[in-house]
């Protein structure tokens, strides 16, 4: 986990970078931003870092050589020697330019910062921030004070939302070093420049990446490759999704053995699912142990998207969250189709 609560802001630039399709250009400051303002660094602060966990870690990397990464040689430049760093920040916004090739990437400020006293493990360290702003909104000013304009309105940055974010801990250089995400405008196929092409970066690979990826892969062979295999019915696939995420909630340790035993039980399912497991790591070049410790910060992140509602027409949602023994699937004479719940309690 990170901690950012004795971090201390030493530098800070700031950038203008358009999208390199539309010829929008890139607008360089010419000089660092002031920071002796207090109120104005908290908010600054909030602005960066509230969004991030620190729980999913990556490195750098490059498939001829980490040097080749132009972000990583750029960060080596600014730990080793601090007095390079409004220049190094021009790099950093050149490089972000050639990436933002796509016609949907919004111009937008890019912030750069250089962090000390930042929490890690224990350890105090050096960091460096890099955030864009992307979106803009509209915000109403009053000043009842004013002789002329009482309201007014400007545009600006939600700083309760960061757009995107990447922060560089000086830690582990030799293995491109620990590095945070956040990418909240990542869902669509054009944002993946600032993950895979600005950055260029791959997953640590520890007990967090271990959890979150096999809860991932356990999800998709049920919702979505199951029916390839097996006849399963609905509360069958939910109940598997039940058992998933329990088993990960009651065991600190994961053994994939054990797993496909207590989740899946039927040996017909569990040959389905080692086949898909085998393919899906191949094909995505995950590289997951049979066994690693379990993360609870993970296991919070995937419970949020594994569904165990039924949806039936537009009438009525069953939440299964217990036995599925309880639930009683049938057709009628008049050949409609229902469902038999059995309860003790009623609240």
């Amino acid at each position: 986990m990170i901690q950012f609560d004795s971090l201390i802001i030493k530098k800070l630039a700031v950038h203008q970078v358009g999208n390199k399709i539309l010829d929008e250009g890139i607008q360089f400051s010419i000089k660092l931003a002031d920071l002796e303002d207090e109120d104005l660094l908290n908010v600054i602060k909030r602005y960066f870092l509230s969004s991030f966990s620190g729980n999913e870690m990556y490195n750098f990397y490059n498939s001829v050589g980490l040097e080749q990464n132009e972000i990583y040689t750029i960060a080596n430049k600014i730990f080793a020697e601090n007095d390079v760093f409004f220049d190094q920040t021009k790099l950093i916004s050149k490089h972000l330019y050639e990436n933002s090739n796509h016609p949907k990437i919004k111009n937008g400020e890019l912030f750069i910062g250089y962090f000390v006293d930042v929490v890690y493990e224990d350890k105090l360290i050096n960091a460096i921030g890099i955030f864009k702003s992307e979106t803009k909104e509209n915000y109403i000013k009053s000043n009842v004070k004013s002789k002329t304009d009482i309201i007014s309105y400007d545009e600006g940055s939600n700083v309760n939302k960061l757009n995107k974010g990447c922060i560089i801990l000086n830690l582990d250089k030799e293995l491109g070093y620990k590095v945070c995400i956040i990418d909240n405008l990542g869902r669509s196929h054009e944002t993946v420049y600032w993950k895979e092409n600005f950055l260029s970066v791959k997953p640590l690979n520890n007990d967090y990446h271990q959890t979150n990826h096999f809860l991932g892969i356990a999800k998709q062979f049920v919702t979505k490759q199951l029916d390839d295999f097996l006849e399963v019915s609905k509360t069958d696939k939910i109940d598997f999704l039940n058992r998933s995420v329990d088993y990960f909630k009651k065991n600190d340790a994961f053994d994939k053995q054990e797993f496909e035993k207590q989740v899946f039980g039927d040996g017909n399912v569990m040959e389905s699912f080692r086949k898909f497991d085998q393919t899906y790591r191949q094909e995505n070049e995950f590289q997951l142990s049979d066994n690693f410790g379990i993360s609870e910060q993970a296991v919070k992140k995937q419970a949020r998207i594994f569904k165990s509602v039924l949806k039936l027409d537009k009438n009525f949602h069953i939440y299964i969250h217990g036995n599925k023994e309880l639930i009683e699937r049938g057709i009628d004479e008049k050949g409609r189709k229902y469902y038999k719940i059995y309860y003790e309690n009623e609240s």
